[in-house]
């Protein structure tokens, strides 16, 4: 059985930094890219936030992220990272993590197995 879990998320305010990760079990990690999307209650669709390839050889990170997050993954612990600096309100959401088989997509219908999410608030 496929699990993705992810802890970190919390209160920040404005400005600050938090750390996510997302502990994969019952898969090939190595063979799996994996990914970090985020949904508001106010937009049904996934957005894509980051993602790196199996080997870790590619990251893809949004625009909206790009200069304060970075994803990283750890194939021996079977983990990807999620570090998220300089945060905004319009950060606030729950952040899933997500793997696919083979290539990284920054498309959430591509991602074959999926967390339950870890909420995020960005607030002064």
């Amino acid at each position: 059985q496929v699990q993705l879990v992810e802890i970190g998320g919390g209160l920040v305010q404005p400005g600050g930094s938090l750390r996510l990760s997302c502990a994969a079990s019952g898969l090939p990690f190595s063979r799996y890219s994996m990914g970090w999307f985020r949904r508001t209650p106010e937009k049904e669709e996934r957005e894509f936030v980051a993602a790196i390839n199996y080997n870790g050889a590619g990251t893809y990170t949004s625009e909206s992220v790009r200069g304060r997050f970075i994803i990283s993954r750890d194939n021996v612990k079977n983990e990807v990272y999620l570090q998220m600096n300089g945060l905004k309100l319009e950060d606030t959401a729950k952040y899933y993590c997500a793997a696919v088989l083979g290539r990284a997509s920054n498309s959430a219908s591509a991602y074959n197995y999926w967390g339950q999410g870890t909420q995020v608030t960005v607030s002064s």
